[in-house]
Formats: C-alpha cells, structure tokens, sequence
C-alpha cells in the first residue's frame, strides 16, 4: 500500500503531541496544586501563631479580633496568599486533598449537612490553628471530630 508509512508516522506525531499536552497539564496541575512551597508552609503556622489569645468575634478580620475565616484570611494575606472572606468561599478556592496528603498549613474545613461552617489552618499531629467561638480566644487545639475535610492553597 502507497503512502502506508507516512500515514503511521502522522498518526504517532499524533499521539506524541497528545501524550505530550497531558504530561505536561498533569505537571503544571501538581506545581499549583502544591503552590506554596515548605517554607511558606511553616510560615502560615508562624503567622498563625503570632495571633494566639486574640479574642473571637463574629465578622472579625483581625488583627485585634477574627472570626474563624477572618483569620486563616488574613494569616494567608501575611505570606502573599488571598482567600476569599467565608469559610464556604475559602473551601470553594482550594484544591481538597485527601486526609493521608494533608501538610503542615492546608485548611481544615468543618462541614454540617454539606455546609462549611467553621475553617481553621492545620498545625501538625492532629492539632489546628483556629478562632473558635464566641467568647475564645485563637488557639491551637486537637482536631475535636474526624469529620472534617482538607484543603491546600494554590
């Protein structure tokens, strides 16, 4: 058959290129989803920390007062990183990991009937960061419930 060969060399440029876009989509995708980098990871609880005994209050954006999202908020704004306002929004711009691939600095989201209702910054061995509740302070504490999910900040 005439031509046979030109056409198998067109059909593997064909699949060069393609296995060539997926690769590297699949890389760009790991680089943002793991966008901030174990420097800036130890700085979020840096950051986090500095806040300790800060009172709670309902709309707070800090820095002498936060509520829960108003917190990791204006941690994240500290190391170059913006976060929309409600713990809701803030779990709709992450990228969610699974429990195993939590790090040091991913958010923790605490969820009711599907509903986010309460974020906090993971600190490491089953603790967090967070701004509690009417009449807390921000504090580092153990994780209370397993029913809750992770999210990393691009």
């Amino acid at each position: 058959m005439p031509g046979t060969p030109s056409v198998l060399r067109r059909l593997l440029l064909h699949a060069v290129v393609v296995l060539a876009v997926v690769a590297s989509t699949t890389l760009l995708g790991a680089a943002t989803a793991d966008a901030l980098t174990r420097h800036q990871r130890h700085r979020v609880l840096h950051v986090a920390a500095s806040k300790e005994g800060t009172p709670y209050r309902y709309g707070a954006t800090g820095p002498h007062a936060f509520d829960c999202s108003g917190y990791t908020r204006w941690v994240f704004a500290r190391v170059g990183k913006r976060l929309p306002r409600t713990a809701r929004d803030q779990s709709r711009a992450v990228r969610h990991v699974r429990d195993r691939s939590r790090r040091l600095g991913d958010l923790v989201f605490f969820s009711s009937h599907h509903r986010v209702y309460h974020v906090g910054i993971y600190a490491g061995h089953g603790r967090i960061w967070n701004a509690p509740h009417t009449g807390a302070r921000v504090r580092r504490e153990r994780l209370w419930t397993h029913a809750v999910s992770y999210g990393r900040v691009r």
